[in-house]
C-alpha cells in the first residue's frame, strides 16, 4: 500500500535537491553593504578635506604676524648683520689691519697715507684736541670745500703742536674730511720716526715747488712763515710776530692763483713756557734751541706734558690772487705788500682775540 503523504515530501526532497541554488539578496539594488576598510578610508579623506577648508578659512581672517624667527634663513645671513653691531672704531681698526696685510692702500706721489693718517694718527691729536686743549675754531666758513687755498699761519709753542692742531681742525670742520697739506722744514724729515710719520701725514718740505704743485692739485696746503724763530722765540715776546721772510709762500699762491688765508692761533704760547735756551746742547744736538721752562728739564719726562691751555683757531677771510695777471709775482713791490698784508692780518686776529680772553686756562 503506498502512502501519499510519504511519496508527496519525497518528490519535494528531490525537486529541492535537484533544484540549482539561488541567491537572494538581502538588500534591494543600490543597496549593497560597503566595504569597511573602503568605507574608513573615504570618511578620514572627507574629515581632512572638511578641516582643510575650515583652516583656510580661519586664515583667511586672521592677521599674519611674523615672528622674528621666521628671518632667520641662515646662519651665513646673520653675520653680515652681527658685523653690523661692531662700533665704527673697531671696523674701522679691522679694516685697517686687513689693508696693510694686503698691500691694499695707496700712497701719493709725496709719501701722504691718507687711511694710515686718519685711522692711527688723527684719533690720539683729536683727543689733545677736544679734551686736551678744547680748541674752539672761528670763521670755518672761510676754508674751501673744494679747491686749493694756501692756509697762512703764526707759529707759537716751543713744540709745534699748534700745526697739529690746525690740521684736526680743517679735517673735522670741513665738509668731506680734507687734509692740511703742511710745508715743513729741512729738521723735519731728518728726525728718526718722526720724518717717516710727517710724510705719511701729508707733510713736505717748505719749497715752492711743492707747493705749486699741491695747490694745483686743488689741496690746502699749510704754511708757518715765522719757522724755528717763531716756536722759539721767549716767553716774554709770546704773541708777537716775528719776520715771515721774503714772502714765498705769496710767490706760491700768485703763480697757483690760490686765495690766501690767514690763520691766528691762541694757547700755544703758554703750553711750554720759554724761560731759557742751552745753546750748547742745542748745538751738540743738532737742533736750533734746547728750550729750558719751568717744568723742564727740572721734572724730566713729566715737563714734557703740554699744559692744558685753552685754545682758540680763527680761520681769517681768504686774500684773493686770481686777480693779478701772471707777471706780478715778478713784482717784489706787489709781494711785499701782500706778504705784509697777510701777517697784519694775523696779528689784529690776535689782539683781537687776547683781549676776548679772560683766562688761560679757561678761556
Amino acid at each position: 500500500m503506498s502512502r501519499p503523504h510519504e511519496n508527496s515530501h519525497e518528490g519535494e526532497a528531490e525537486n529541492v535537491s535537484g533544484a540549482e541554488a539561488q541567491v537572494i539578496p538581502l538588500h534591494g539594488p543600490g543597496r549593497e553593504k560597503p566595504d569597511a576598510a573602503a568605507q574608513a578610508e573615504r570618511d578620514l579623506r572627507e574629515s581632512e578635506e572638511a578641516q582643510d577648508h575650515l583652516d583656510s578659512e580661519r586664515r583667511a581672517d586672521a592677521p599674519v604676524v611674523e615672528f622674528p624667527a621666521a628671518a632667520r634663513v641662515s646662519p651665513a645671513r646673520t653675520r653680515p648683520a652681527d658685523a653690523d653691531l661692531l662700533p665704527d672704531s673697531l671696523r674701522t681698526a679691522l679694516a685697517f689691519v686687513r689693508d696693510r696685510l694686503t698691500g691694499d692702500y695707496t700712497v701719493d706721489e709725496f709719501g701722504f697715507d691718507a687711511e694710515l693718517t686718519e685711522t692711527l694718527l688723527l684719533p690720539p691729536l683729536r683727543a689733545l684736541y677736544e679734551k686736551w686743549f678744547r680748541v674752539d675754531t672761528f670763521g670755518v666758513e672761510n676754508l674751501p670745500a673744494d679747491g686749493g687755498a694756501l692756509l697762512v699761519s703764526n707759529h707759537s709753542g716751543t713744540v709745534p703742536l699748534d700745526a697739529l692742531m690746525t690740521a684736526v681742525a680743517v679735517h673735522d670742520h670741513v665738509p668731506g674730511g680734507r687734509h692740511l697739506r703742511g710745508l715743513g722744514a729741512d729738521l723735519v724729515f731728518q728726525l728718526p720716526l718722526i720724518g717717516s710719520f710727517a710724510r705719511k701725514s701729508g707733510q713736505t718740505l717748505a719749497c715752492n715747488a711743492d707747493a705749486e704743485r699741491l695747490l694745483r692739485k686743488g689741496e690746502l696746503v699749510g704754511v708757518w712763515p715765522e719757522g724755528f724763530k717763531g716756536i722759539g722765540k721767549p716767553f716774554s715776546s709770546r704773541y708777537k710776530l716775528q719776520r715771515f721772510g721774503r714772502g714765498g709762500f705769496v710767490s706760491a699762491a700768485l703763480r697757483t692763483g690760490a686765495p690766501i688765508i690767514p690763520v691766528s692761533v691762541i694757547g700755544a704760547e703758554e703750553i711750554y713756557p720759554k724761560i731759557g735756551d742751552v745753546k750748547l746742547l742745542a748745538r751738540v744736538l743738532g737742533l736750533p734751541y734746547f728750550p729750558v721752562t719751568p717744568l723742564f728739564p727740572l721734572l724730566g719726562p713729566l715737563g714734557a706734558i703740554p699744559l692744558p691751555t685753552k685754545w682758540s683757531i680763527e680761520f681769517g677771510e681768504p686774500i684773493r690772487t686770481d686777480t693779478y695777471d701772471a707777471d706780478a709775482v715778478d713784482d717784489p713791490m706787489l709781494v711785499f705788500t701782500l706778504t705784509d698784508q697777510v701777517r697784519e692780518s694775523i696779528q689784529q686776529s690776535l689782539y683781537k682775540r687776547l683781549s676776548q680772553r679772560k683766562s688761560v686756562f679757561k678761556g
